[in-house]
């Protein structure tokens, strides 16, 4: 307790709160601009803390993490442009609650969750860190597969009406998925010589075609047969959730909270792939799932939840396992060892004010969303006020920016137009871009951890089922994907009887 009182006081001192406040903003303005991932903002942020003391150096970069994380939705919701791939699946209903004319309620929906999602993974972080870096350990290959496979499961349920279509979405993203040398073997597949290919198809470039420049495509279609109008005609200002609102989804909060913080602890897997697999699980579990990419609150509240959850998750297997829970926490660690940290099992030993300090950091980073958030907002919605013409061509601009920034590499401008008019064809035909994403992030990891534990396993496939943690997610992977179209095909019956 003795400790708990001096970090506390520690944080609260002038100095180390300012930073806490500063690194919230910068890492929020940030993550709402379209390529400048949470990563790249510590990165920016980085140099900054070298004539630092260890502890507010690395409870402002935590700062910035929760700010970058939240950041993200405010392009998702306004633009139909993820700031950060945490930000992917918050596009599915934050940017139809902003055409109906709910972008001010959809922002507040993402930074209240994003709130409870920081606060909730700093409550775990704080009293089980030991035991939840103890569970990361004991994920393996098998493990790996499975929740890649639980992720892949969520396509019934976050795609197009027809359930085949959005199934044949993510095969396409699976087989891009595919492209580039062999992670094992090292051999070429499927990239025809050309060099930008060796590493595979970025998805960043792919997820800025496919949703934001997409979508120009379709409102350029469309200015002939409506009204010249945005989004913001009306003054966009943040409308926090009431607290009686937030009772009525106490689950959803709670249940993607848990999702976050959980994916957050396993190493690499991180925050875009917490949203992903809590938005799934939020429309497999809705007495309503067929409002889910319409504009449904919990498709907002479940995916921001998650991602933020995910931040303080995370930070548990980088501070005592020295192992990094997302790319994010990577460039945290390395920050730990450019201050002089070690992080390892000893660290809580050598420095004990600093895990109560990254808990205090982010409860206040948490806390200050809703402040930073409703100035952040007010100000990136004034974009919105220009005519679509103007409009459409600073997205398309946003979108080459964030594209090339990534490696400065004009191949992935290309990519991003190429995928553009894919996820065109995609929304035209009633395809389902989000589950092409979906199959395309996660077709890497499926595949790798699938063959390295058939390798591990002399050839056997018994591995997958023979631990019990891949087991559970396996079951739970089976379930998700099926109980969708059960509930659909009991709806179609009752449809024909009636």
């Amino acid at each position: 307790m003795e400790i708990l009182i001096q970090s506390l006081i520690y944080v609260l001192s002038p100095m180390n709160l300012l930073l806490v406040v500063l690194g919230t903003v910068f890492g929020m303005v940030c993550g709402a601009l379209p390529g400048l991932s949470s990563s790249m903002a510590i990165i920016l942020a980085l140099p900054f803390t070298y004539t630092m003391e260890p502890v507010p150096a690395i409870v402002m970069l935590v700062a910035v993490y929760v700010g970058g994380a939240c950041g993200g939705s405010i392009s998702a919701i306004l633009l139909k442009t993820p700031g950060t791939p945490e930000a992917v699946a918050t596009t599915f209903d934050g940017y139809p609650m902003a055409m109906k004319g709910q972008a001010g309620l959809a922002l507040g929906l993402a930074v209240t969750a994003s709130s409870f999602g920081t606060i909730f993974s700093a409550f775990a972080m704080l009293v089980c860190a030991p035991l939840l870096a103890t569970l990361a350990l004991k994920f393996q290959s098998a493990e790996y597969f499975a929740l890649a496979l639980l992720g892949l499961s969520c396509i019934t349920s976050i795609g197009s009406k027809n359930q085949m279509k959005a199934v044949l979405s993510a095969v396409l993203g699976l087989m891009f998925a595919t492209i580039g040398i062999d992670s094992i073997n090292g051999i070429e597949r499927f990239a025809f010589g050309q060099p930008f290919l060796m590493n595979g198809i970025n998805y960043i470039p792919v997820m800025i075609g496919t949703f934001a420049i997409a979508e120009v495509y379709k409102n350029i279609e469309e200015l002939g047969q409506r009204d010249n109008s945005t989004i913001t005609e009306t003054k966009v200002s943040l409308v926090l959730m009431k607290m009686r609102d937030m009772v009525k989804m106490w689950k959803t909060f709670i249940k993607s909270s848990i999702i976050g913080t959980i994916i957050g602890i396993i190493p690499a897997a991180g925050g875009s792939i917490a949203a992903l697999i809590s938005y799934g699980e939020a429309a497999k579990s809705s007495k309503t799932p067929e409002k889910f990419g319409t504009g449904c609150p919990e498709g907002i509240i479940a995916p921001e939840s998650a991602n933020n959850a995910a931040v303080g998750g995370s930070m548990v297997p980088t501070m005592i396992l020295g192992i990094p829970g997302s790319p994010t926490s990577a460039v945290i660690m390395a920050a730990f060892m450019i201050l002089g940290l070690r992080p390892g099992p000893l660290l809580l030993r050598e420095q004990p004010i600093l895990l109560n300090s990254i808990f205090f950091g982010l409860i206040f980073a948490a806390l200050l969303l809703f402040v930073v958030g409703r100035f952040i907002t007010r100000e990136f919605a004034r974009i919105l006020k220009l005519p679509y013409p103007m409009l459409g061509t600073l997205i398309i601009a946003l979108g080459v920016v964030g594209a090339y920034s990534l490696k400065n590499s004009y191949y992935d401008v290309i990519m991003m137009f190429i995928f553009s008019f894919i996820g065109y064809f995609f929304d035209k035909f009633k395809y389902s871009n989000s589950a092409f994403i979906l199959g395309l992030i996660l077709g890497e990891i499926a595949e790798n951890s699938l063959r390295k534990q058939i390798i591990i396993g002399n050839g056997s496939w018994m591995g997958f089922v023979s631990r019990p943690i891949s087991l559970v997610i396996l079951v739970m992977a089976i379930f998700t994907f099926i109980s969708p179209l059960i509930k659909a095909r009991k709806k179609t019956a009752n449809q024909v009887s009636a």
